[in-house]
């Protein structure tokens, strides 16, 4: 309702403006003409000339009419050069904020709903150089300044950092213009105010603060490295510490590109992904789920079905899949792409220089231009009193396990313990998912937390939401947790515990402290993965702040090009349009925003949700639950996120991902053969459930009563 008063009050006095024909008093001949008039007048009432012209300059300037140039001419004919510039300025100056606000409280939400993720991406740039630009855009008056107060009007940037760069940056146009107005009677047209000489001096004054910034920048990396000697010559043009995901990809990239590239792994090529990860995870999730589905023969047609099996070979077979992908991220395959691979522990010790400790115990430093840090993270282990005394498993030490634990304990409803939980379970375990938040997997929205916790208890498996780990007993031979909830505490036998908490970067050990680069849960870094120091980055895990493999390998492009090519060009990382999937069962993936993000977040969307359970192929499959939910922005059909829980969901998501980074609609995913029948249909039906709600009705009413004609 406020909004239209005041959008009401503003066509009220623009209409008079217009119906009154007020701008033919704003030209330069009525000016002239008036001259002595308005100085007599100014003469006679000196304050109240004042108060009128301060007060028709913000008028002006708020609501964006024309004319500014000329009054500022008359503030500098009336006023003369100093007292012009002082009125003037503030003047401007509040009449600009004005115009900022205006347009901030008219039109800032109608523009986050539409344009939300793309405008956060220009608020983050407000936020770091605004002030420049606007100060750029300030001092060369060939920009509308009325223009310039709108637009910044619809970014984050503040209404008094907004307020004092204005002010200070149309401070030279307005002496121009105002010495201009003292000196009257000798201009012929506005036009020649402004030479070329004296917009190019503008235009150079803007580049200023920008060049200053750089210049700056340039300062501050020179004093990083100011207490320490640069090297004349480098042996190496990387070197990339770790050879998981991120470290794998930067060094095959620097090897692409022939640059000298020198790969270190302490441990095993590969990194988690591969030995301790995914690789393996999946390789057990996939017997566990065989095993689930002879549970099922019956709702396949099949009267029984049963599985001899021994846990240890399951176990070995995990190790064979791992060895058979294990050639792909092999010392030899790095060293034929051109890496040099090198097995030992690495220290930075300068900027520039790493110090490799072989396996052997020999020592060798390389001198390189930029350091990639890919050190990966380990699961995180929580300081629970007892812990130490019982011993536990994490899902580094989980795969040396060869006698199946008969009670097993998770720690952690997140996607690792969700997935080794339901495994163990479906493999015989008596499992016990201990979760101290509200529901399991709480990132994703509470019906999916709600689908697979209903899931876990149908298949026995015991899910305590709501309680906290609180001590490990080991009682006549047994161990016990004990956890707390509402108030009491509960005590739970086991013979094997998981923890599942969480991973923390790996951070020590590499000489980060020493160069004194920041570090929290993970490396700090900027935009661009650059680290305090600008050759050295981090990718992955061990930078954040995502812990995917993807990702981490995604992260490995930006840094591995911003290493070998900076300062000639950089690239901003993108998390624009992260995928990313929990391979329980159902099946879970998500891209983009979810709808509990978009709640707090204070994004608007709208959702259109289409259940498997009414898909053909589906219900072919026995699979017929789930859902996919898409939401998109209001009224147009950009997906801003899409959740998908279902068999392959995973799968399933990629259309999404490519829909969503290629800027593709869901009219676009309607108007694609998609083939009868897969799963992937569902991916045309929830854009079909969109289509619907948005159906133009009056034009189908139209064709109605056509159609009716026709018939006669």
């Amino acid at each position: 309702m406020r909004k239209w008063l005041l959008v009401l009050a503003l066509a009220s006095v623009v209409g008079l403006y217009v119906a009154l024909d007020l701008g033919q008093y704003l030209n330069l001949q009525t000016l002239k003409a008036q001259q002595q008039a308005i100085e007599a007048f100014r003469t006679d009432n000196p304050g109240l000339s004042v108060a009128l012209y301060f007060s028709a300059y913000v008028v002006m300037a708020a609501l964006s009419l024309p004319g500014a140039a000329l009054l500022t001419l008359a503030g500098g004919a009336v006023f003369g050069l100093l007292w012009g510039v002082v009125i003037v300025s503030f003047a401007s100056s509040i009449g600009a904020t004005l115009a900022f606000l205006i347009s901030r409280f008219l039109l800032r939400d109608w523009v986050q709903q539409r344009f939300g993720q793309r405008l956060q991406a220009i608020d983050e740039g407000v936020k770091r150089e605004g002030a420049f630009y606007l100060f750029t855009l300030r001092l060369v008056p060939v920009f509308p300044f009325f223009l310039v107060n709108l637009l910044s009007g619809l970014t984050g940037m503040k209404a008094r950092t907004f307020y004092w760069v204005s002010q200070l940056g149309m401070l030279a146009g307005t002496v121009v213009y105002v010495n201009a107005g003292t000196q009257l009677a000798k201009i012929d047209s506005l036009s020649g105010i402004l030479s070329p000489g004296l917009l190019g001096s503008f235009a150079l004054l803007g580049v200023f603060p920008l060049l200053a910034r750089k210049i700056v920048d340039i300062g501050r990396t020179n004093k990083v490295f100011a207490a320490w000697k640069k090297p004349r010559r480098f042996d190496r043009n990387l070197i990339v510490i770790g050879a998981g995901s991120a470290g794998l990809v930067t060094s095959y990239i620097a090897a692409a590109v022939r640059a000298s590239v020198t790969l270190v792994e302490k441990h095993r090529m590969g990194g988690d992904c591969l030995n301790t990860g995914c690789v393996p995870s999946k390789a057990l999730i996939r017997s566990a789920k065989l095993l689930s589905h002879m549970a099922r023969s019956k709702e396949f047609g099949i009267a029984s079905a049963r599985a001899e099996f021994d846990f240890a070979t399951i176990m070995e077979r995990v190790q064979s899949v791992i060895r058979t992908v294990e050639p792909h991220d092999s010392v030899a395959r790095y060293t034929e792409l051109g890496v040099e691979v090198l097995e030992g522990t690495a220290r930075l010790v300068s900027p520039w220089e790493v110090e490799i400790t072989g396996h052997d115990g020999a020592t060798q430093r390389l001198s390189t231009r930029s350091i990639v840090i890919a050190t990966g993270a380990r699961p995180f282990v929580p300081p629970i009193p007892g812990i130490e005394a019982v011993g536990y498993l994490t899902s580094d030490t989980l795969w040396n396990l060869r006698q199946l634990p008969r009670r097993l304990v998770v720690l952690g409803g997140g996607p690792i313990g969700s997935e080794m939980t339901q495994a163990f379970a479906r493999l015989g375990s008596q499992v016990t998912q201990v979760e101290m938040g509200p529901r399991l997997m709480i990132r994703e929205d509470p019906e999916v937390s709600k689908l697979v916790a209903r899931r876990f208890v149908a298949e026995g498996i015991s899910v305590l939401l709501n309680h906290r780990a609180k001590q490990f007993l080991v009682e006549d031979g047994e161990r016990i947790l004990v956890v707390e909830h509402a108030g009491g505490d509960l005590r739970i036998p086991f013979d094997a515990v998981l923890v599942a908490v969480g991973r923390t970067a790996n951070l020590t050990g590499y000489g980060l402290e020493e160069l004194g680069i920041p570090t929290g849960r993970t490396v700090e870094t900027n935009e661009f993965l650059q680290t305090r120091y600008p050759n050295i980055y981090a990718a992955g895990d061990v930078a954040g702040p995502f812990q995917f493999t993807h990702t981490a390998a995604h992260q490995a492009w930006y840094a591995a090009v911003n290493a070998l090519f900076a300062p000639f060009k950089k690239f901003k990382a993108d998390y624009s349009v992260i995928p990313w999937s929990t391979f329980v069962e159902p099946e879970v993936a998500r891209v983009g925003l979810n709808e509990q993000e978009a709640r707090e977040k204070g994004i608007p969307c709208e959702v259109s949700v289409y259940h498997l359970d009414d898909l053909d192929r589906a219900i072919a499959d026995g699979e017929a639950h789930g859902f996919i939910k898409v939401l998109t922005v209001p009224g147009k059909d950009r997906i801003l996120g899409v959740t998908i829980v279902g068999e392959h969901a995973g799968d399933l998501i990629a259309e999404y991902v490519l829909a969503m980074k290629q800027g593709i609609g869901l009219n676009k995913i309607l108007g694609t053969i998609h083939i009868y029948p897969t799963l992937a249909e569902a991916n045309k039906y929830v854009a079909g459930v969109w289509k619907k709600a948005h159906a133009p009705q009056r034009l189908l009413a139209w064709v109605e009563r056509f159609h009716a004609w026709r018939r006669g």
